[in-house]
């Protein structure tokens, strides 16, 4: 056919090529596309302003803040539990003495035996001359009694009412608070003797008597706060009870109960009893009750101070560890 033959023949005849591959039209296509064109487009930014993260409130800051919440915790125990405290206080007071014959006539008698005892170490013993010897030392001997005590009571009231804690809900914190509540009263009965000694030495008597409940607020403050500590501490490590009664005992001699701090011009013992709470405690005391004069108001404001810091570290060490006392006892 003349159509084939055209095709086939003749100098100007079309070459035939094979087809293009895809693959190769694809590659030599990318390879002369720009750079510009290459380069991934990147997501363009909301250009609207992000919403301000609202600040905290004050109350809620507060709250997580696990420190001031445990505080405020055993705070509100203290506060609320007024029926239990009151229910374990009057149990203290009726354990107290109860085998004895004369009964809570101790409270009384106590004192006055203290004061007999260390009158004679002092005036006989020391031979030191001390005008009102009696009053002189029962002015601080009673006070230290006071805290003495409370503070060995407080110190087991957790590991004394292991079954109670076991079988019943409620804050902890109340039986040390009941302790040195009970101890507190027991103090004021004791009050009614140094009224006693008043018959026999009227000359001492003077208006900053009255100051007497403002030192005995300050006390009662920092015996709370050891108390709460100590009892706490105690329930894991029975050693506390065992450690703190030989401290206490060396802790009077170190504080100026049968001596006074003039005695120790010179000495260089003064500077420890500067660190001493009980130092300015007694002192004050001392001041109203014997001498007449007004206490030590800056001392006693510092101890204050010092000793609601204490009590509040006190407060959270025991409500941070309160949850295993069931598990310990």
């Amino acid at each position: 056919m003349p159509g084939r033959a055209s095709l086939a023949t003749g100098p100007r005849a079309a070459r035939w090529e094979p087809p293009p591959d895809p693959v190769a039209r694809a590659r030599t296509t990318h390879a002369t596309v720009p750079a510009a064109v290459t380069t991934p487009v990147r997501a363009v930014p909301d250009a609207r302003p992000a919403a301000p993260e609202r600040p905290l409130g004050f109350r809620e800051l507060i709250r997580r803040l696990e420190f001031v919440r445990l505080v405020g915790r055993g705070l509100q125990d203290l506060r609320t539990r007024g029926r239990l405290l009151q229910h374990l206080v009057g149990t203290d007071l009726k354990r107290t003495h109860a085998d004895t014959v004369v009964g809570q006539l101790w409270w009384l008698i106590d004192p006055f035996f203290s004061m007999a005892i260390y009158s004679i170490l002092v005036t006989v013993v020391f031979q030191k001359k001390i005008v009102d010897a009696p009053l002189f030392l029962f002015a601080a001997i009673l006070p230290w009694q006071w805290f003495s005590s409370s503070l060995m009571d407080a110190t087991t009231s957790v590991t004394a009412r292991g079954n109670l804690i076991r079988q019943l809900q409620f804050p902890k914190i109340i039986l040390p608070a009941a302790s040195t509540v009970a101890g507190t009263i027991t103090f004021g009965f004791g009050l009614l003797s140094l009224g006693l000694l008043y018959l026999l030495y009227p000359s001492h008597l003077g208006p900053w008597l009255l100051a007497f409940p403002v030192i005995a607020a300050v006390q009662f403050v920092f015996t709370l706060a050891l108390a709460i500590l100590f009892s706490a501490l105690n329930t894991f490590y029975r050693d506390v009870q065992n450690l703190l009664r030989h401290a206490i005992r060396i802790w009077f001699y170190a504080s100026p109960a049968i001596y006074a701090v003039s005695d120790l011009q010179g000495s260089g013992f003064r500077y420890v009893l500067g660190l001493n709470p009980f130092t300015y405690i007694l002192t004050s005391y001392r001041n109203v009750a014997y001498y007449g004069i007004a206490p030590d108001w800056g001392a006693l404001a510092v101890v204050l101070l010092l000793s609601l810091v204490l009590l509040t570290i006190s407060i959270w060490v025991f409500k941070r560890i309160e949850t295993g006392f069931a598990k310990i006892l």
